[in-house]
């Protein structure tokens, strides 16, 4: 059949092969181990997608992946990689390898899933044997014009404005103790330091979990937030009494079997919000809701601009919890841009002084993003946007 998707899952978590196996429009073949995976890929018909687990029998995922890429016949197949468990290393390396998709088990709904891999089936395909070989070489290369720009006004910055960051910090420094600035781990195009002045009191991160449950405004009020124990698993329900469907986890107050751990953890995942932005965030100081509303607290940034992590315009870099929710939609294609100070969406919201969609923000991410795709890049639409951001500097909300 035409539309089928050929599909070669490698791996062992049955939860993932159950439901791959029992949906239309998908041709299943199942391999335990990298021995096996290859003895197929080299004497069967090519699959469209392998979803290889990041720790199989016989070596790993990304070993496996570079085994595949080195093969010219196979370059026309996606390769989406699974963990078990998000590891920030893994996520790393496979953005540097570029692998095709990531993963943190359990796998997105099906149909979702089905899309994807028939959007990079079609991507693949229109590409040539030859150029498809190639892509694993390429890295991305920032445009001439725009990171002789960067440079240049990151230096000047820095040196026009250290009186006014001199101050700031003496600020920072007599409100409250503790480190002026803020280093955290943040994912551009790759995962890097990110640079901002300390505008939350000491300890801030600690509360990030409560508050995002209570005050996100991404959040939607009819969210599964955790667990339910209550409701009894289904299939476990069906079988003899003692019988379970699965082996057994344990947690800390209950017992409960592995498949209906991940339908639970699957239910959780998919209803969590890709962005986190508190509202009325109690934590701020106020030497930090100062520097957040006239956008001081960025300053640090030129560093990271002068590091070529990031670029003056681009899309905002996220969080690793952030990204890892992105890379599980089409919506990781806004990485396709660099990481940036100031944005189109940042722009769009803070010049009309109003809340934004999590779904509006992805769409104009990924709207920058296309300015990247083969000659599109425009040196002018860029200027257009730090031209926008200088009135909407000066801001009611601490964004």
């Amino acid at each position: 059949m035409e539309n089928t998707i050929k599909v070669l899952y490698i791996g062992n978590t049955q939860d993932s092969i159950e439901r791959l196996s029992a949906a239309p429009g998908i041709s299943l073949f199942v391999k335990n181990n990298i021995l096996d995976a290859e003895n197929f890929l080299q004497n069967a018909q090519m699959p469209d997608a392998v979803i290889c687990e990041s720790s199989i029998a016989g070596g790993d995922g990304l070993a496996f992946f570079d085994w595949v890429r080195q093969r010219n016949e196979l370059n026309r197949m996606a390769f989406i990689l699974v963990t078990q468990e998000f590891k920030e290393e893994i996520l790393k390396t496979a953005f540097k390898k570029r692998i095709d998709d990531f993963y943190t088990l359990p796998l997105p709904p099906v149909a979702d899933l089905l899309g994807r891999i028939a959007f990079l089936r079609e991507y693949r395909n229109g590409n040539t044997s030859a150029h498809v070989a190639k892509a694993p070489e390429v890295t991305y290369k920032m445009p001439l014009t725009k990171r002789l720009f960067d440079v240049v006004v990151a230096g000047f910055a820095l040196l026009v404005l250290s009186p006014v960051l001199l101050l700031i910090i003496i600020a920072i420094r007599l409100e409250s103790k503790g480190k002026v600035y803020y280093t955290s781990k943040r994912v551009g195009r790759q995962v890097f330091d990110f640079y901002k002045l300390r505008s939350m009191r000491v300890g801030a991160d600690a509360e990030l979990s409560k508050l995002a449950k209570d005050k996100n405004q991404y959040a939607t009020a009819d969210k599964q937030s955790g667990f339910d124990f209550s409701q009894p698993c289904p299939r476990c329900a069906a079988l003899p009494e003692g019988k379970t469907c699965s082996p057994i986890k344990h947690t800390d107050q209950h017992d409960i079997c592995e498949y209906w751990f991940d339908v639970q953890k699957k239910e959780v995942a998919k209803t969590k919000s890709a962005f986190i932005k508190i509202v009325d965030d109690p934590r701020i100081t106020k030497v930090g809701k100062i520097i957040r509303n006239t956008s001081i607290d960025e300053l640090p940034q030129l560093i990271n601009v002068l590091k070529g992590d990031m670029s003056i315009v681009g899309n905002r870099p996220l969080p690793v919890y952030e990204a890892e929710m992105l890379t599980q939609d089409v919506m990781s294609k806004r990485f396709l841009a660099p990481a940036g100070i100031t944005g189109l969406w940042q722009v769009e919201l803070r010049g009309r002084g109003g809340d934004m969609s999590e779904d509006e923000r992805k769409r104009l991410d990924n709207e920058y993003a296309d300015h990247f795709i083969g000659d599109a890049y425009s040196f002018w639409y860029d200027l257009k946007l730090i031209l926008r951001t200088v009135p909407a500097l000066f801001q009611k909300d601490t964004v």
